[in-house]
């Protein structure tokens, strides 16, 4: 398999295209944050909106990898950067009705979303084999860039012009951006068509990497759509929260690229493990200290580097294990794994929060949550060992 080439044009399109579908729901939590400040919704409420858009990525995955087959990856892009810009236009009529917010945000958005990461999860890896850790790694990490970017523009934009004109600016922006990337969008090889195999629920190492990679998503959205909340909770304004969000995608956007280099290196299931084991210590160790914006800022780089880890290895890990043919089948079974994960993570969270006195109560309220979701993530660490484990068998030390 040739390596780069014509592959490093369909990475550079596939980040812009992530840039917007994964930094779009990485920065949802300073619309959160308003739409909390405009008493709009509970937080559990305004949590599970964005939770929703970012559960179809799980909900559709088999769907969204038949219909990239059947389309191709151009039509595909197309296509799904339409839903993403469009919904979030449709939202700014919405801005003051939660209902309209969870089928315009959540469902159109959604449908968008789960299409450009299915699309941009394995387009690359047709064109990469020895450099896929990091063709990987690039492709996450424009999407932590644009978290950290997405989070600062919001907030100001927010400022000056309010919710639903912030909406507007953002879908037109999706538009007019990702539509010249899908022009340099093609297939490499012929897809495999995504369903279901059976077979591969009797793989021992298939079940534990759907297990835990399935239990990690649950604690992934906690620290993006909560940080700005806990700051204000400290007492910082909101625009403190917005810049300590832009810090901990900006810190995911490394760890991507950071990861998916060292899945070439060590292996790419090594790497995810020690991307869960970063994340479970920040959440369990630092998290519950931050008293002050010190170590809040410390826990913000570390969990998002861990966070960031965990996305851009996956696809590689797949590849890893079944080969490119057959990414896109294994991955979406994966990726449908995560539906529960991605749908309840983040408001049970909130549920948490609320009953524990809310964001008015201090930042003692929080503890549970993090306890809730550092819990989670040292159970998905333990899995992924296993699969490596499996793996390596008596070589502990060899590439995996």
């Amino acid at each position: 398999m040739p390596e780069g080439g014509y592959g490093w044009v369909v990475v550079a399109s596939c980040s812009m295209i992530m840039f917007f579908a994964v930094g779009g729901f990485y920065s949802w939590g300073v619309i959160q944050a308003q739409l909390a400040a405009e008493s709009i919704a509970p937080n559990s409420t305004l949590a599970f909106i964005g939770s929703l858009g970012v559960s179809f990525i799980a909900f559709g995955a088999i769907f969204m990898g038949r219909l990239i087959r059947w389309i191709g990856a151009r039509n595909a892009g197309f296509l799904s950067c339409l839903l993403m810009g469009g919904g979030q236009i449709l939202s700014s009529a919405s801005s003051k009705n939660v209902g309209g917010l969870f089928v315009t945000n959540g469902i159109i958005v959604g449908l968008g979303t789960s299409m450009s990461f299915m699309l941009c999860s394995t387009l690359p890896s047709q064109y990469f084999r020895q450099k896929r850790g990091l063709a990987n790694g690039a492709v996450y990490g424009a999407a932590g860039i644009g978290g950290a970017v997405l989070s600062v523009a919001q907030n100001a934009l927010i400022r000056r012009v309010g919710v639903a004109w912030t909406f507007r600016i953002i879908g037109a922006s999706v538009i007019a951006l990702t539509f010249p990337a899908c022009c340099f969008l093609k297939d490499r090889l012929r897809r495999s068509t995504a369903t279901i195999e059976w077979s591969l629920f009797l793989d021992p190492r298939f079940v534990m990497l759907a297990l835990g990679s399935a239990i990690g998503t649950f604690p992934l959205l906690v620290p993006p759509f909560f940080l700005p909340l806990y700051t204000n909770s400290l007492g910082e304004a909101a625009s403190v929260g917005s810049v300590l969000l832009a810090v901990f995608n900006v810190s995911s956007a490394l760890g991507r690229v950071s990861f998916g280099a060292l899945c070439d290196v060590c292996g790419p299931i090594t790497s995810l493990s020690l991307a869960l084991i970063l994340s479970a210590l920040s959440l369990l160790a630092i998290w519950p200290v931050s008293s002050s914006l010190a170590p809040l800022i410390i826990f913000a780089i570390l969990n998002g580097f861990g966070n960031g880890g965990f996305f851009s290895t996956i696809p590689s890990v797949v590849a890893h294990m079944y080969g490119p043919i057959r990414v896109t089948t294994v991955f979406s079974m994966v990726l449908t794994g995560w539906a529960a994960g991605y749908l309840l993570g983040a408001p049970v969270a909130g549920w948490l929060l609320d009953a524990y006195g809310g964001s008015g109560a201090g930042i003692v309220a929080y503890r549970p949550a993090m306890y809730y979701a550092g819990s989670l993530s040292v159970g998905s660490t333990g899995f992924i060992l296993g699969v490596r484990v499996l793996t390596t068998k008596t070589n502990l030390f060899t590439f995996a």
